[in-house]
């Protein structure tokens, strides 16, 4: 008998049990370990913080569901993860133990790098659904009272899809209830250029965004630094080529929303071995980490390296199919592991997103997601918001049922002409592709 740990219950940490459920022997255990009852569909938390959706319409209650797989769930939360004991440590002191470990935590959100940041400060978030519930509430006052916005993700950030979206999505919002012309809006990034997204950009993404900026009227500057927030004012640097200071400009707002840089969580940072300096796990082309080979990580806590040297720190996002692919190869290599077998299975790293503009959408595919590319495509159209709505009813059926066969993707794939994006390469001769 073996005993099969899921650290996380969020995107990762749920496929992730639903699909090594499937791999284990009938002796073997599986525990799920989360910080609350629910499962919160990220994604939509854009159209939360402008009223579109309410904050239970994207929860979904995770007892029922794991119970039908026989998943043990707890949701005390871990305070420390002991890899050389193999145990983890929950909020209360007791030990969960484990012959495998997949850690699936998601990032700790480090709005404390910046003195005034975050919802708890000066700023909005969309980064958890109960930012987003905030979020709402400051968007109805900013439609009563009128004035500049700031939206964009700062320096080190890894995730810059929901600030494009957050962004055009405010937008259509405002325009809905006849008070856009009074809220001037800035969008601010630590991005080189706009549409780089971490990714050096995928296809025409570039004049694809900065020509919705243009047409929306919305102003950017790149390459920026956020020094610090005050209530209605932030100072924001911009950096030029060699690093050093081009122009430092001091932005007021009435509302704003910018994506902090993410670290590991605390539970396993600083474990030497396990994690990055930045707290980040480490991984091998199996999702195993070299140091502890009973251990595995998916999702945004896993470390990758940037694309390329910009001037201002940005990080790569870990996309939803880039994270489906590392759950399935890692389920399949516990798989393994568990009947004598040595891990074979690698994760595709590919990338196809949905990016919605509220009443449009640019939707992308990188094949892979890292540079350079077998497929890379980005076109726009108000098919994006329609195909995007589907997946967000689609997803969270398919983690209220517990399901794991990912048909809405491979449906997807299909009507873009493109295959065997999230399969792993099963041949341990091959290189990701």
């Amino acid at each position: 008998m073996a005993e099969v740990v899921v650290l996380g219950a969020g995107l990762g940490g749920t496929l992730a049990a639903y699909e090594l459920a499937a791999q284990l022997r009938p002796e073997d255990r599986l525990t799920l370990i989360g910080e609350r009852d629910s499962f919160e569909f990220t994604p939509s938390n854009p159209w939360v913080a402008v009223g579109w959706r309410k904050p239970d319409d994207v929860r979904v209650d995770l007892g029922r569901a794991t119970q039908r797989h026989k998943i043990k769930f707890r949701t005390e939360g871990a305070t420390r993860v002991h890899p050389t004991e193999n145990r983890v440590e929950l909020r209360g002191g007791e030990a969960v133990p484990y012959d495998y470990l997949v850690i699936a935590t998601g990032p700790e959100l480090a709005f404390d790098e910046i003195p005034g940041f975050g919802p708890e400060a000066n700023t909005q978030s969309v980064c958890q659904t109960g930012h987003a519930e905030q979020a709402f509430a400051a968007v109805d006052r900013l439609a009563k009272m009128p004035g500049p916005v700031v939206i964009g993700a700062v320096q080190g950030a890894s995730c810059f899809g929901p600030a494009y979206e957050f962004a055009y999505i405010l937008d259509t919002e405002l325009r809905r209830r006849r008070v856009r012309d009074r809220v001037p809006m800035t969008f601010v990034t630590s991005e080189p250029y706009i549409g780089h997204l971490g990714l050096d950009g995928v296809g025409d993404t570039k004049s694809l965004m900065e020509s919705e900026f243009r047409q929306r009227h919305i102003k950017w500057i790149t390459n920026a630094m956020v020094d610090d927030v005050a209530a209605g004012s932030m100072t924001v640097r911009e950096v030029a080529e060699d690093g050093s200071a081009h122009a430092t400009h001091n932005l007021p707002f009435s509302f704003a929303m910018l994506l902090p840089s993410f670290r590991g969580v605390a539970a396993v940072r600083g474990i030497q071995g396990l994690v990055n300096p930045r707290g980040f796990v480490v991984v091998d082309d199996h999702q195993r980490n070299p140091t502890f080979p009973n251990v595995f990580a998916v999702g945004v806590c896993v470390a990758i390296a940037a694309v390329g040297k910009t001037p201002v720190p940005v990080g790569v996002p870990k996309t939803g199919f880039m994270i489906e692919s590392m759950v399935t190869a890692t389920a399949l290599n516990i798989g393994a592991l568990l009947r004598g077998q040595q891990p074979h299975a690698r994760p595709t790293w590919n990338a196809v997103c949905l990016a919605d503009f509220g009443d449009g959408g640019v939707a992308f595919v990188a094949q892979p997601q890292i540079p350079p590319r077998n497929v890379n495509w980005a076109s726009k159209g108000n098919w994006v918001h329609m195909a995007k709505v589907g997946f967000e009813k689609y997803f969270i059926r398919k983690i209220r049922t517990g399901e794991s066969e990912p048909f809405y993707e491979r449906f997807l794939l299909k009507q873009l002409n493109i295959q065997k994006l999230k399969e792993p390469v099963m041949d341990s001769t091959d290189t990701r592709v």
